[in-house]
């Protein structure tokens, strides 16, 4: 018995440092706050470099349909398949827009989203208004703001005319950060 008291006291070798209960928990400590920051700085390092390496909006001219579809001076729902679809996109890759046949090969083409927060408008023709059933958006037949919260006009989108076909430029689904 003796003898084990005696190896319990042994000094250490020279150059190692008495381990405390103090620095093991500081080790630890200092070991869990590397890896929480990692986990919460490596996703914001990577949103913040994806704004620099941001690809342009892939874009595409999109058939909507003959021109005798859309009667002069009417305006009607119509829908595109997006071109740069995704496996998972199922049903919502199919993009609706409101197509505002002025006159001759003059039209407005409109994303169907509210420039508020993004609920679907609806035309009204009686009178002649874009409504929003979310919070009351109201945007006249061109397009433009007309009253409630929504901060500008719809999103008006490019078209041309090809062979007697009217066609869209679409792609990627306009957002509120997109200036008109």
């Amino acid at each position: 018995m003796a003898e084990e008291h005696e190896h319990e006291h042994e000094p250490l070798p020279e150059g190692v440092p008495p381990v405390s209960r103090r620095g093991i928990l500081f080790n630890l400590g200092l070991g869990m706050n590397v890896i929480a920051a990692s986990l919460i700085g490596i996703p914001i390092i990577g949103y913040v470099l994806s704004a620099v390496f941001k690809e342009k909006a892939q874009q595409a001219w999109i058939p909507l349909g003959r021109i005798d579809q859309f009667p002069e001076g009417q305006t009607r729902l119509a829908t595109y398949t997006n071109p740069f679809r995704r496996p998972w996109d199922g049903f919502v890759a199919d993009i609706p827009c409101w197509v505002r046949h002025i006159e001759n090969d003059n039209f407005q083409i409109f994303a169907i989203n509210c420039a508020h927060l993004g609920c679907p408008v609806r035309w009204f023709p009686q009178s002649g208004l874009f409504m929003c059933p979310c919070h009351g958006g109201v945007y006249y037949e061109d397009g433009s703001r007309a009253s409630g919260p929504p901060p500008r006009g719809l999103y008006e989108y490019e078209y041309r005319i090809r062979n007697g076909h009217l066609e869209v430029r679409g792609g990627e689904t306009p957002n509120l950060s997109e200036s008109v």
